[in-house]
């Protein structure tokens, strides 16, 4: 798992039957300092983000199934879910 930031929406005229009807986004990957710490990469929405949120993503196939609903899902990377507010604590 890995915190992002939705930084664009992704359209394609042709999807895999077992992606019908999801929504596909483009996040960047955030360091603890909360600023970007990697490159771009495609996630499919699971709960109903947007660009310009802060969001939790699972980096692995058979969880972003169940996430989904879906066993038959060809996807690796989802969006689990919407952060609200980061705390870090500076002092350890």
């Amino acid at each position: 798992m890995f915190v992002a930031k939705v930084i664009g929406n992704v359209w394609a005229t042709r999807k895999h039957p077992g992606l019908k009807g999801a929504t596909m986004l483009l996040v960047r990957p955030l360091g603890a300092d909360g600023k970007p710490a990697g490159d771009a990469q495609l996630a499919i929405d699971g709960v109903g983000s947007g660009v310009g949120d802060t969001v939790l993503i699972v980096d692995e196939g058979g969880s972003a199934r169940k996430i989904l609903k879906n066993s038959k899902a060809p996807v690796r990377t989802v969006i689990a879910g919407i952060v609200d507010k980061v705390h870090i604590d500076k002092r350890g």
